[in-house]
C-alpha cells in the first residue's frame, strides 16, 4: 500500500502548490523534506564506506610507526593496484635490501593503498617471521600451533616481515613450506620483506634460508621483486 499512499500524497501537494501559485504564493520546502546529496543508495557513499571499513582494518593491523605509510615505489604501487583489481592474479610482492632500508614502510604502504581502493573484501595478517615461529611452535594448547598455521595460510593478505632472519631448522624449512605451498595454491596476495637477497651466487640468499621446495615455490608465486638499495634510514640514510 506504500506506493499508491505516496502517489496520492505527491498529487495533493502538487494540487495544493497550483492553488497557492494562483494566489501568488509559494511553497518552500522544509529541510527535512529535502534530499540528501548523498545515501547509502548511492555508489559513492557505498564506495567510501567500503573504503572505510578497509582502512580501519589496515589500522588495527599496522603498528603505530607506519600508520603514515605509503607507497612509492612504482612497482610497489602497480603490485597494489594489480591486487586490488584481481587478488588472484596479484601473486606475492618481495622487497629485498639493507636493514633500514624502508621495506616495510613500502609494504604496509602498498597494503594501505589497497584499502583506500574500497576493496569489496579486506582481510590482513601483518607478522614478524621470528614471531610467527615463535607462534607456531608446539604448546602446551593442543592443536593451537595448527590453527595459527591455517590461520596464516588462509587469510586474504599476509605480509611476512624479515623472512630469513630466524635460524634455519628442518622445522622451519617444513612450516615455511607448508604456508608458502598453500598460498601459492590458492592464489592469495602474499607480502615478504628479508634482508636476504633472492638470489647471490656469492653469499647467502633467501632460497638457503627457505630450502628448495620453498624456493621453487617461491620463484613462481613472487610476480614483483623490489630490491631496495640505499643506506640505513633509520641513521640518516635514503634508500633508491
Amino acid at each position: 500500500m506504500a506506493e499508491p499512499e505516496r502517489a496520492s500524497s505527491a498529487r495533493s501537494m502538487r494540487a495544493m502548490e497550483r492553488i497557492l501559485a494562483a494566489k501568488g504564493l509559494q511553497v518552500v520546502q522544509d529541510a527535512a523534506d529535502e534530499v540528501p546529496e548523498e545515501s547509502p543508495g548511492d555508489r559513492e557513499w557505498h564506495c567510501r564506506a567500503r573504503a572505510d571499513y578497509a582502512l580501519s582494518r589496515w589500522r588495527r593491523a599496522t603498528p603505530p610507526r607506519f600508520r603514515d605509510a605509503e607507497a612509492t615505489m612504482p612497482e610497489v604501487i602497480d603490485w597494489a593496484d594489480r591486487a586490488l583489481a584481481d587478488n588472484a592474479a596479484a601473486g606475492a610482492l618481495l622487497l629485498s635490501g639493507l636493514t633500514g632500508t624502508g621495506k616495510t614502510h613500502q609494504a604496509y604502504g602498498a597494503l594501505r593503498r589497497i584499502a583506500a581502493g574500497a576493496p569489496d573484501r579486506f582481510e590482513l595478517i601483518a607478522v614478524n617471521s621470528a614471531d610467527m615461529y615463535g607462534n607456531l611452535r608446539p604448546s602446551q594448547v593442543m592443536g593451537a600451533s595448527e590453527h595459527e598455521l591455517q590461520r596464516l595460510s588462509r587469510v586474504q593478505y599476509l605480509f611476512l616481515d624479515d623472512l630469513g632472519t630466524a635460524k634455519t631448522s628442518e622445522w622451519t624449512e617444513e612450516v615455511t613450506y607448508r604456508l608458502i605451498n598453500y598460498r601459492y595454491n590458492h592464489c592469495l596476495p602474499t607480502i615478504i620483506t628479508s634482508n636476504l637477497p633472492a638470489r647471490d651466487e656469492n653469499g647467502p640468499d633467501l632460497s638457503d634460508f627457505v630450502g628448495a621446495r620453498v624456493a621453487s615455490r617461491l620463484a613462481e608465486m613472487v610476480t614483483t621483486l623490489v630490491p631496495m638499495i640505499g643506506a640505513d634510514r633509520r641513521r640518516g640514510g635514503r634508500a633508491a
